[in-house]
């Protein structure tokens, strides 16, 4: 009874949050719940659109949502990574003495924008490794560690864009999720046109705050999930890989890279969570499937055959996916 009270509490904050992001999002109904899935999971999320598709907005009205802290890194060609982390300054104590004080940089909030990563330099982007995975970072062998809940959500323009520099797989593999924010359709951009000529700003109202974030997070840890589910993300994780035994024929086929351990943790962490938004206390195969792409899309690569029968890299997702479908029966 008390987990149903729960499960029942946790969607309906879920449902709340979507309500209040919905005053200021139009449409992209699946990245926005792909990215409080994130949020509750403890994961990072990169976005990728072409400008003006609502990224930036889509933070910034999280943040007021989920009453967090919010910083925002513009990244360029020339941001150093101190400008990131923060730097030691010497300054004079009260007695006129010289002291090192560590300034803290922008990456030292619940919520951190890094808009349009990709158009920075490697080193800069490298940056980030640390705090994305551990939520600590380490300047001048000193360590300082990040108030929870932490989380990055990183935009960027499609490499095919001049003035990008692609992020390294060990970079994208910090990411739980890869979400695509599409172009919105004519009716949407009515909506939005109509939308931003009242006001710019946004106008929605905090809903919940850190601390519920973090006991949604320890309930979704809760969840069961049954051997059969486990194997079956299991399955599909290892399924990409062509050099192992039991590669599928999809990956034999089109991908060049498979996925991480990384991915078969994200899957499982964020199917929970999903599971208890529908109202679910057990993880089920639906799960799993729904959350392959945006856990998948950026830790594969699709080879030249792939890319010479015009396949996506969703495309071969889903050939995984039903294939996996297959031999579990």
């Amino acid at each position: 009874m008390e987990n149903i009270e729960a499960v029942k509490n946790f969607s309906e904050q879920v449902a709340k949050i979507k309500s209040e992001l919905r005053m200021d999002v139009v449409g992209q109904d699946d990245v926005v719940e792909n990215v409080i899935v994130a949020i509750i999971a403890g994961g990072n999320v990169l976005l990728e659109g072409v400008p003006g598709v609502g990224k930036t907005r889509l933070v910034r009205s999280l943040s007021k949502v989920l009453s967090l802290p919010f910083s925002r890194i513009q990244f360029t060609p020339d941001l150093m990574p101190s400008d990131i982390t923060g730097t030691n300054i010497i300054e004079k104590d009260e007695n006129g003495r010289m002291r090192t004080v560590f300034q803290r940089g922008p990456i030292f909030a619940n919520l951190v924008l890094a808009d349009e990563i990709n158009r920075a330099t490697p080193k800069t982007q490298s940056a980030m490794l640390e705090v994305m995975q551990e939520h600590k970072i380490t300047v001048a062998n000193q360590t300082y560690k990040l108030e929870e809940p932490f989380f990055v959500l990183a935009t960027e323009n499609p490499v095919e864009q001049d003035g990008t520099y692609p992020l390294p797989e060990a970079q994208m593999d910090r990411f739980t999720f890869k979400l695509i924010m599409k172009f919105p359709g004519n009716d949407e951009l009515v909506d939005i046109v109509k939308m931003t000529q009242i006001t710019m700003d946004e106008t929605a109202e905090a809903v919940i705050d850190g601390n519920t974030i973090l006991a949604m997070r320890q309930l979704a840890s809760e969840v069961p999930v049954i051997d059969d589910v486990l194997y079956y993300a299991i399955n599909l994780v290892s399924g990409t890989h062509a050099e192992i035994d039991k590669a599928s024929d999809t990956a034999k086929k089109y991908i060049k890279y498979g996925a991480s351990p990384r991915a078969a943790q994200a899957l499982i962490t964020c199917a929970k969570v999903r599971a208890l938004i529908n109202g679910n206390y057990n993880v089920s195969y639906e799960d799993i499937d729904a959350l392959a792409a945006p856990v998948l899309r950026h830790r594969i690569k699709i080879n030249y055959t792939a890319v010479s029968e015009h396949l996506s890299v969703d495309d071969v997702i889903d050939m995984l996916i039903k294939e996996n479908k297959k031999s579990k029966k």
